[in-house]
C-alpha cells in the first residue's frame, strides 16, 4: 500500500514538457518574402532618392546655364551695339574728311596738270602713261607696278632716286598740307614713316596710283580715298 502511494505521488509530480511550435515551410517562406520585400523597398527608396538628387542637380545646372546664356547674349548684344556705333562714327568721320578735303582742294591754289612744267610735268606725264597697267606686288615696271614701284619709277624719270617702299617714301621730302598740294607731290595713306600706300598728285584734285590687283593703275579724285598726308620732293 505504501509503495503504491509513493508511485502515484511520483507520477503526479512528473514535470510536463512544453511543446514549441514547429517552423513550418509556409511560415519560412513568408519570413523570406517579408525580408525580400523590405530589401526591395529600401532599394526603391534609395533609387528614388538618387533620382531626386539628380533632378535637383539638373535643375540647378539648367538654371546656371540659363543665367550664363543670358549673360553671354547681353555681352554679344552690347558688343554688336558698340561695333555699330563705332562703324557709324567712322563713317561720319570719313564723310567729314572727304568734305573737308574736297573743300580745301577746290579752294587751293595747286598748280593744275595742264600747266605743270619741268620735272613736275614729266612725273605727271609718266604716271598718266601707266594708267591701265597691272598692279603686281613688288613690281617696278615697265608692264606692272605696285604703289611705291610706280612712284619710284616716275621720279626716276627726272633723276630723283626715292626709297623703294611706301613707308620710306612718305618721309622722303618735305611734309606739306593737303590744302596746299602741288602737282608732283607724293600722297601717302597711313602715318608718315609707316604709310601703307602712296600715289602722285596730278592736279585738279586728282591722283594717279597703283591701287590694287583689282583696279590696277588708275586716276581718281582725292575724295575717292582721302590721303593722310603728302611730301614734296620737287
Amino acid at each position: 500500500m505504501a509503495a503504491a502511494g509513493a508511485a502515484s505521488a511520483n507520477a503526479a509530480e512528473t514535470t510536463q514538457t512544453l511543446q514549441l511550435p514547429t517552423l513550418t515551410a509556409d511560415l519560412s517562406t513568408q519570413v523570406a518574402q517579408s525580408a525580400e520585400a523590405t530589401q526591395q523597398a529600401a532599394a526603391n527608396y534609395q533609387l528614388q532618392a538618387e533620382r531626386d538628387t539628380a533632378a535637383a542637380n539638373a535643375a540647378k545646372q539648367a538654371k546656371a546655364d540659363l543665367a550664363d546664356a543670358q549673360k553671354k547674349a547681353e555681352a554679344k548684344k552690347k558688343a554688336q551695339e558698340d561695333a555699330r556705333k563705332a562703324a557709324a562714327e567712322r563713317a561720319t568721320s570719313r564723310s567729314t574728311e572727304r568734305t573737308t578735303l574736297a573743300a580745301s582742294t577746290g579752294s587751293s591754289t595747286s598748280t593744275s596738270s595742264s600747266t605743270a612744267t619741268g620735272s613736275a610735268a614729266a612725273v605727271v606725264a609718266f604716271v598718266k602713261a601707266q594708267i591701265g597697267k597691272s598692279y603686281v606686288l613688288g613690281a617696278t615696271g615697265p608692264s606692272a607696278y605696285d604703289c611705291s614701284g610706280l612712284v619710284g619709277a616716275a621720279f626716276k624719270q627726272v633723276g630723283i632716286s626715292l626709297p623703294r617702299v611706301s613707308q620710306d617714301q612718305s618721309t622722303a621730302g618735305t611734309q606739306v598740307s593737303l590744302s596746299n598740294l602741288q602737282v608732283g607731290d607724293i600722297l601717302y595713306w597711313g602715318s608718315a614713316g609707316s604709310a601703307y600706300h602712296v600715289a602722285v598728285y596730278v592736279g585738279d584734285g586728282m591722283f594717279v596710283g597703283a591701287q590694287n590687283p583689282s583696279t590696277g593703275i588708275v586716276e581718281r579724285p582725292l575724295s575717292y580715298d582721302p590721303p593722310t598726308g603728302a611730301v614734296r620732293v620737287l
